[in-house]
């Protein structure tokens, strides 16, 4: 049986990429999302892990409503990636802070 601080720990390195991510790259829009996504990930597995050990179904409940949440972002995300990429013909960060009113 694998304990419960096993979990603690994968979840403690893949949120620590994610932030590790953020914070190196701020140049590229769809790997700034893929870290948001890591993040999330490493919270659900923590959700998982204190729902087995605590022998309650109520966290991964909650894992079900981030995957909503995360899919949804991925997908409105992407979109607004593809349009922007038609309209200025760049994704980077740094092309992105002009604004048209």
């Amino acid at each position: 049986m694998i304990p419960l601080s096993h979990y603690l720990i994968v979840a403690a390195i893949l949120f620590s990429l994610a932030v590790a991510g953020i914070f190196i790259n701020r140049k590229n829009v769809i790997l700034l999302l893929m870290c948001i996504e890591l993040m999330l990930l490493a919270v659900n597995l923590n959700f998982i892990a204190f729902s087995w050990y605590l022998h309650d179904l109520a966290g991964q409940v909650f894992v079900f409503f981030i995957l909503t949440v995360a899919a949804a972002e991925a997908a409105i995300g992407l979109a607004i990636l593809v349009v922007l990429f038609r309209n200025r013909g760049s994704i980077n960060v740094t092309d992105l802070d002009d604004m048209k009113g």
